[in-house]
């Protein structure tokens, strides 16, 4: 079992940014892809970024050149520094990881809230202010 510990949430102004950070515990050699993922109450959950062992990275349309997803896998965290926010990215973010390999990076970020994505943490709230 893997467990995940997201921190760095709050509130923020539009415009500004935010670093989140996700701490992995327990089996962790057996993870592959970490990611993020966000979801606005009453919506469904989507992927925002996906980060293989290697470091290739995979964004969402919406977040791509604002977000950076990172992972330091000597501590086991991963990172998302997100920086512009716009108020309609308040959410609850979620840290998520997997230890298939089976598809691309790509398949997790579209698909990984409903398959594919073993593992996940409680979420923490992003609050973006206009």
């Amino acid at each position: 079992q893997v467990q995940l510990v997201e921190s760095g949430g709050g509130s923020v102004q539009a415009g500004e940014s935010l670093k989140l950070s996700c701490a992995a515990s327990g089996d962790t050699y057996r993870v592959y892809y970490m990611g993020w993922f966000r979801q606005v109450s009453g919506n469904k959950r989507e992927g925002v970024a996906i980060i293989d062992s290697a470091g290739f990275t995979t964004y969402s349309n919406s977040v791509k050149g604002r977000f950076t997803i990172s992972r330091d896998n000597a501590k086991n965290t991963l990172f998302l520094q997100m920086d512009s926010l716009k108020p309609d990215e308040t959410a609850m973010y979620f840290c998520a990881a997997t230890s298939s390999r089976k598809y691309g990076g790509w398949y997790y970020l579209r698909y990984g809230m409903n398959y594919g994505m073993d593992y996940w943490g409680k979420g923490i709230l992003v609050t973006i202010s206009s």
